[in-house]
C-alpha cells in the first residue's frame, strides 16, 4: 500500500466513540476556557470604566472646591477693608453712624455666606506660632511673652474646614538673649539632675 492509499483508507474508516468524546471534551473545555477568559475580561472593563468615573467625579468636585475657594480668597482682603472702616465708625458723625449701622448688617451677610461654605477666621493672638497657620511679618523681643508666641495679629487668618485659605499675617515674640541663656541653663540643669 503506497501513502495514498493508506490516507483514503483512514478517510473511509469512521471516527470511533472515543475518538469523538475526546475530541468533543477538549473543545468543551477549549470554550469554557475562552468563555472564562472573556469573563475575567469583561469584569476588568466594567472595573476600569468604574474607576474612571469616580475619578473624573473627584477631579470635577476638586476642581469646583479649587474654583470657589478662589473666589472666596479673593473677597477676603475688600473684605477685611470692610470691617477695619467700621471699627473706626465710633470717630463718624452721628449720621455715618446711622449708615454703618446698615454697613455693619451687609458685613454680617458676607460672613454668613462664607460660613454657609464652610469658611471661617480664626483667632491667633496669644497662640503658638504654627507655620501651616501662619505668617511671621515681624519678630520682636518680649520678656513678658514665651519665645514662640503670637504678639500681634496684623491680618486674619482664614480656613475652609481644615483647610487654610488664607495664612494669618503676624507679629512673633522672641525671647531676649539672657531669658534665652536663662532656659538654656534650666535645660542643662534638668538634664544634669536626671543623668
Amino acid at each position: 500500500m503506497d501513502n495514498q492509499e493508506k490516507k483514503e483508507k483512514i478517510a473511509s474508516t469512521p471516527p470511533s466513540d472515543d475518538l469523538e468524546t475526546t475530541f468533543a471534551c477538549s473543545e468543551i473545555e477549549s470554550l469554557q476556557k475562552a468563555l472564562q477568559e472573556e469573563k475575567e475580561r469583561r469584569l476588568r472593563v466594567l472595573a476600569d470604566a468604574d474607576n474612571t468615573r469616580k475619578r473624573l467625579s473627584k477631579e470635577k468636585d476638586d476642581l469646583s472646591r479649587y474654583c470657589i475657594e478662589s473666589i472666596i480668597t479673593e473677597f477676603l482682603t475688600p473684605l477685611d477693608n470692610f470691617e477695619n472702616a467700621l471699627g473706626f465708625i465710633h470717630q463718624a458723625s452721628e449720621e455715618t453712624r446711622n449708615w454703618a449701622q446698615g454697613f455693619k448688617m451687609i458685613l454680617t451677610q458676607f460672613k454668613d455666606v462664607l460660613a454657609n461654605h464652610n469658611v471661617s477666621s480664626f483667632e491667633s493672638e496669644g497662640k503658638e506660632f504654627d507655620p501651616h497657620l501662619h505668617e511671621a511679618l515681624e519678630m520682636e523681643e518680649s520678656e513678658k511673652h514665651k519665645d514662640g508666641t503670637i504678639t500681634q495679629e496684623f491680618v486674619k487668618g482664614y480656613k475652609c474646614g481644615d483647610k487654610v485659605l488664607r495664612p494669618a499675617k503676624v507679629k512673633v515674640a522672641k525671647s531676649s538673649k539672657e531669658r534665652q541663656q536663662d532656659v538654656k541653663k534650666d535645660t542643662e540643669n534638668k538634664e544634669n539632675n536626671n543623668e
